[in-house]
């Protein structure tokens, strides 16, 4: 098995890391809607394309302050089924930064023992960008540190009705009984599979919404939304999203022993 590279952190970034971990939980799962791209590039005068390509660098950084602080799964959106409708130039250059960055970053994944997953409609991806993805999936697959997981060609909605596909599709068979089909049991239909649910979900880029990521797994995720683009969040943003959990009581709807 892989075995982490070497440390890289600065003196700051440790005692930082110390901090949050001595002060309260770190998330076990933390999921990521990566938005702002395009309007950090085009206040800047430049394409959207440069704002994805300055994207990647965040989520470098993002994915080793993950792995360094024990979150053992970091979910990213990467691009929505719903993003297929941008212009064909922009998707075109997505997908050959995708392509690009899954070929130069698998070895470092592989390096920090971090592995690779991808949830979505996969078949809709290029041919080039869906063998590279898979290649990289294969190569990090017996990786333990932290499960890095990309939503491409993903929505909400598309995965939940693909589960209740394949359930209807074995309920014909008479190998579920559906008047004691739990919760759980449906969960393992999902594309997520036996992943926990996140337990926080952050959004750059200044909106205030979902917008059609994770809807089942996010049902007792807490929400933290940031004004910052998402090619300027860095570490330091994370920590500060990590604070305002530990802050948090998670009750998933119950209450409080004293108030009965």
């Amino acid at each position: 098995m892989a075995r982490p590279g070497k440390d890289k952190r600065t003196p700051q970034d440790r005692k930082e890391q110390e901090g949050l971990i001595q002060s309260g939980p770190i998330p076990t799962h933390v999921a990521i809607i990566m938005d702002g791209n395009g309007r950090w590039a085009e206040r800047r005068g430049q394409d959207r394309v440069f704002g994805h390509r300055h994207g990647v660098q965040s989520v470098r950084d993002i994915t080793e302050a993950s792995a360094e602080l024990g979150i053992s799964y970091l979910t990213l959106y990467t691009f929505s089924t719903e993003n297929w409708k941008r212009p064909r130039f922009e998707v075109n250059a997505l997908m050959g930064l995708l392509v690009k960055t899954i070929r130069r970053e698998t070895k470092t994944l592989e390096d920090n023992d971090i592995r690779l997953s991808a949830i979505g409609d996969l078949s809709m991806l290029p041919e080039e960008a869906c063998k590279e993805l898979l290649e990289s999936i294969e190569i990090t697959k017996d990786n333990r540190r932290m499960t890095l997981t990309l939503a491409l060609s993903y929505s909400g909605r598309w995965e939940i009705l693909e589960a209740a596909k394949r359930l209807a599709e074995r309920s014909k068979t008479g190998d579920i009984n559906l008047e004691t089909f739990s919760e759980s049991e449906f969960s393992e239909y999902l594309s997520t599979g036996p992943q926990p649910d996140p337990d926080l979900l952050i959004r750059t880029g200044g909106e205030y919404r979902i917008s059609n990521f994770l809807l089942w797994q996010l049902a007792y995720t807490e929400l933290h939304f940031t004004e910052s683009a998402w090619p300027e969040f860095r570490r330091s943003n994370l920590y500060d999203a990590i604070r305002d959990y530990q802050h948090r009581e998670r009750r998933f709807g119950a209450v409080k022993a004293n108030n009965k």
